[in-house]
């Protein structure tokens, strides 16, 4: 499962409607020095492999690959001095880069 704050589920419904979305498409792919790195798209349509998931009337579309790797993240949008960004708390990530960018899973 995923899920996203309510913080989150409002900034991202914001740009969904911005961008005349259905979803949001979360990801990860290989990259960076740990290892993975999430990624993040607007999803235009929904393929009958995704997954969906649901919080505060917001929709996260993900791939099976994916969900492997990010299961039970929780996706949340915080606001940091003058930085506003989006966090990731994945209970599967056992190590993230100096950077912030990428992180590890155990094998």
């Amino acid at each position: 499962m995923i899920t996203l704050t309510k913080s989150a589920a409002t900034r991202v419904a914001e740009q969904i409607a911005k961008n005349d979305s259905l979803a949001l498409r979360f990801g990860a792919k290989e990259s960076g020095c740990s290892g993975y790195s999430y990624v993040m798209d607007f999803a235009d349509s929904i393929e009958k492999s995704d997954l969906v998931f649901e919080s505060f009337d917001v929709k996260v579309v993900i791939d099976q690959k994916s969900l492997n790797i990010l299961k039970g993240t929780q996706i949340d949008y915080v606001s940091e001095g003058l930085n506003q960004t989006f966090k990731f708390s994945n209970p599967r990530s056992t190590n993230e880069c100096g950077c912030g960018e990428s992180f590890a899973l155990d094998s």
